[in-house]
């Protein structure tokens, strides 16, 4: 399809600090080894002294594992022996090795947070008399990471006091503390009116919705527990899971470097990771051939079930995607299709087409629904809301360019700009659409508000733009073959990629694909699929697909190891692995 105009944190290197000795009788019961705001049971602590806090081993000096620190390994090891809940055998590896997961004021801590008592909490992380006048503490408090602002801290505790009071229907102690304990923080002064709303709620259950809080009884002790270590050095009080984080870590770091990783299963634990060429989809399986003209658009439904193709000789031809047979020929055009979506779920599509033409079908009947007024120019593009209750068109005119309409074919916004739009993007959350235009301009909106949060100039005339399903990346393709991921908060752009090949007159569309969306691909001018790594930016696969345009790229969905090209020839060939059952159709 030409383009308008044309003819055609560290863990603690050093030793863990002391935490201060003084701890209350009360708390004496209660010093626990489990995981940080996980597990509400606990393993007794193992030896009665230690060093530093952690160690009773005697000052020993032991060797390094190898090149690790010998204290830090062991006391990960007891936490995520904890995590999976093999409390024993933390207490037995803490016995036998001398070292402790945490200092009996770092257990006591977490037992004062787990039940409520907020003013010995903020005694033994801070130390000292608290501002209501507590008793002092022999210490000076848990080690702090850098930079933390202790108000903040001081804030989190005191809320959740707050919240907990409403919740037993003490309004008089809850203003209290809302007037006496947060608002001298000189924290947040929203936040502080928000909570004072929160005295007129009605019920417990509107309390808990209002506030987006499930009680002291729920998962908000623990999580207020979560961050607050995270405050806290982690050589004093790890932070959570660390074992689990440093092997997901691991993982993502083979992912990142397997260029050919499209699998959505976990790599083992038992070797390094790597995927060999031939578990890419790179074999052409099977080309379809039942379009009369070029094939300007392909698109898989969302299920991965069906594959819907559109283009000059102005029909949608609905396929399924397991035999391959033709489902429906949906006929629209007699000027050639420009674009096809389907709804979220699957049960509706809008094309819109060169005649200044759009229509909603319905995909199980391929019946019409609606028809939308004649626009003045040839539609472009269209996208669906997530919501599947309203959709979104592009056109060439000057008027009407930019609007949004119902499945009912009514017109519910437009934007009322002069841009002459040639393709369109909605992020998956729902927050951005993004316009651009048939020149060098692309205009993000917030999706929400419609309002324009920015603009931005290319320089280079543009071919197509698409967003990543995690909402985070803009993907914007140019006529020289270049497309630029451009993080959509920041306006930055993340990378590159580049063909070498033009575009020339096209609209060509870039897509991501793949298992987590791993790869960008694009086609080309003279027929053949580009496919980067979208970490590294590196080529690995250029593919023969078309004699003459490649127009679009469409990856399953559901099934990473299946894309579809679309080209000037009149066909569509599917990718997939290699198959003696598949073979192109000649």
């Amino acid at each position: 399809m030409r383009l308008e105009g044309e003819s055609s944190n560290s863990n603690g290197t050093s030793r863990p600090f002391s935490n201060g000795s003084g701890v209350s009788p009360l708390h004496k019961a209660a010093l626990s080894n489990s995981a940080n705001g996980t597990r509400r049971s606990s393993i007794a602590m193992n030896g009665s002294s230690t060093t530093n806090g952690h160690s009773h081993s005697g000052g020993k000096q032991r060797p390094s594992y190898f090149g690790h620190d010998r204290e830090e390994v062991t006391r990960i090891l007891i936490q995520a022996l904890t995590d999976l809940g093999y409390n024993g055998a933390a207490g037995s590896l803490s016995q036998e090795s001398g070292f402790d997961l945490e200092s009996p004021t770092v257990a006591a801590f977490r037992h004062a947070v787990l039940h409520g008592e907020w003013t010995e909490a903020e005694e033994l992380l801070f130390g000292g008399s608290t501002e209501e006048g507590g008793v002092s503490i022999n210490g000076s408090g848990l080690v702090l990471q850098p930079g933390v602002d202790k108000n903040v801290m001081r804030f989190w505790l005191r809320q959740q006091k707050f919240l907990e009071l409403l919740e037993q229907r003490d309004t008089g102690r809850a203003l209290m503390v809302l007037r006496s304990e947060l608002t001298p923080l000189d924290q947040d002064t929203g936040k502080l009116h928000f909570l004072s709303s929160l005295l007129m709620s009605q019920s417990i259950d509107d309390l808990k919705a209002k506030a987006d809080w499930d009680g002291a009884e729920g998962a908000s002790r623990h999580q207020l527990l979560s961050d607050l270590s995270k405050c806290i050095s982690p050589s004093v009080m790890l932070p959570e899971h660390r074992l689990a984080i440093l092997l997901q870590q691991v993982k993502r770091n083979q992912i990142s470097n397997c260029l050919y990783h499209n699998t959505s299963t976990s790599p083992s634990l038992y070797q390094d990771h790597a995927c060999q060429p031939d578990h890419f989809p790179r074999y052409p399986a099977k080309d379809l051939t039942k379009h009369t003209g070029e094939v300007w658009q392909v698109q898989f439904s969302h299920d991965g079930k069906r594959l819907a193709s559109c283009g000059l000789d102005g029909t949608v031809i609905i396929w399924d995607v397991e035999s391959w047979d033709v489902l429906q020929s949906l006929a629209h055009s007699e000027g050639g299709i420009c674009s096809l979506a389907w709804s979220p779920d699957d049960t509706m599509m809008v094309t819109v087409a060169m005649d200044k033409d759009a229509i909603l079908w319905n995909t199980l009947t391929g019946n019409i629904k609606v028809r939308l007024p004649r626009f003045g120019e040839p539609v472009s593009s269209v996208v669906w809301a997530p919501d599947g209750q309203t959709f979104i068109t592009g056109c060439l005119d000057k008027e009407k360019n930019l609007c949004q309409w119902n499945i009912r074919g009514e017109l519910t916004y437009d934007w009322g700009r002069a841009h002459r739009i040639q393709d369109l993007a909605v992020s998956a959350n729902g927050h951005f659409l993004v316009a651009m235009e048939c020149e060098t301009h692309i205009y993000v909106y917030n999706f929400v508000t419609r309002e324009l949060e920015y603009e931005l100039d290319l320089k280079t005339k543009l071919a197509s733009v698409s967003i990543s399903q995690n909402s985070k990346y803009l993907l914007a393709h140019n006529v020289a073959g270049e497309a630029r991921m451009i993080d959509l908060d920041t306006r930055e752009t993340v990378r590159m990629f580049k063909s070498g090949e033009k575009a020339g007159h096209f609209v060509i569309k870039a897509a991501y694909g793949g298992a987590n969306e791993s790869f960008v691909v694009i086609g080309s001018e003279d027929g053949h699929v580009f496919i980067w790594h979208k970490e590294t930016g590196q080529l690995i696969e250029k593919l023969e697909a078309h004699k003459g345009c490649c127009n679009a790229i469409a990856w399953s969905p559901t099934n990473p190891s299946l894309f579809a090209s679309a080209g000037d020839d009149h066909k569509i060939r599917m990718f997939a692995l290699p198959s003696p059952t598949l073979n192109p159709q000649p």
